[in-house]
């Protein structure tokens, strides 16, 4: 297996500044799992508040997952098991896999330490960034497992052959309408409180964070995006360009510049990753 991927960010075509942050790293070792990390994060607040809170949601959670992406030493392991001492007889190097469970909750912890970074820069710069806060979603892939975590109404799809699916739930005014039956799903495109996101990071010191486990297959590919892309850009016509082009960067291009022929109302970030 191995993962490829590509992120871009664009400011659109109404807004000042780029508030979004796209981040993509991929590590594909010799032996062993593929490993990456993808995170979409969309900032708010005024003066420069939402351009520092995205980049330090994006930057903590890059910083407190780094030691994914380098090779564990064996040297390290403190005991093998009957099999290992095996495989090292037949030469067979050993590979190591983060248990599910340990993997989540280091995304989990990460995601909660981006959300104090943010809320302590904003305490202590109020001049600047008051009200900062973000959206955040992210996929942490490890062979064939995606972790995927999100907060806000930045969303993670899988594409898998013929189809699209939305992994993550919004958390907004709209979707909770949509969920409850109080308005139609494609009403909320248009509904004059369609940017009210009730869940952010730098909010409040206290954030839930939303995990959703998939199992990543060749084939498969993981679309990250913020508000930007999708409110522009419908699920049917996003499946529609990932489909009629190959390269991943040409996808982000296409992606990008459907939003912005659609009227480009907000900053727009793709992460695409896709496993082969």
């Amino acid at each position: 297996m191995k993962l490829s991927a590509v992120a871009k960010t664009d400011r659109g075509l109404v807004r000042d500044m780029n508030e979004d942050r796209a981040w993509q790293q991929v590590f594909n070792p010799s032996e062993g799992e593929p490993v990456g990390l993808f995170i979409v994060s969309d900032g708010m607040g005024g003066t420069m508040g939402g351009e520092v809170a995205s980049h330090w949601a994006v930057e903590t959670i890059r910083r407190e997952l780094a030691d994914l992406f380098i090779d564990p030493d064996p040297r390290n392991t403190v005991r093998l098991t009957e099999a290992e001492i095996q495989n090292a007889v037949n030469g067979i190097l050993p590979t190591y896999r983060l248990p599910a469970n340990a993997m989540e909750e280091r995304v989990r912890n990460a995601v909660i330490r981006a959300n104090q970074v943010v809320r302590s820069y904003a305490y202590h710069k109020p001049d600047q960034a008051a009200d900062a806060g973000a959206t955040l979603t992210l996929a942490m892939v490890k062979g064939n497992t995606a972790i995927i975590a999100n907060v806000g109404d930045s969303r993670t799809y899988l594409i898998r052959k013929n189809e699209i699916h939305q992994v993550t739930n919004d958390h907004s005014l709209v979707a909770t309408l949509v969920a409850s039956g109080q308005i139609k799903p494609e009403d909320m495109y248009t509904h004059p409180q369609r940017n009210v996101v009730y869940r952010s990071l730098g909010q409040k010191d206290d954030i839930k964070v939303d995990i959703f486990h998939e199992m990543f297959h060749p084939g498969d590919i993981l679309l990250l995006c913020s508000d930007g892309l999708w409110e522009m850009v419908r699920d049917e016509q996003m499946l529609a360009i990932i489909q009629s082009v190959t390269v991943l960067d040409q996808v982000a291009d296409q992606l990008l510049d459907a939003a912005n022929a659609a009227g480009g109302e907000d900053n727009i970030s793709v992460v695409l990753c896709r496993m082969k």
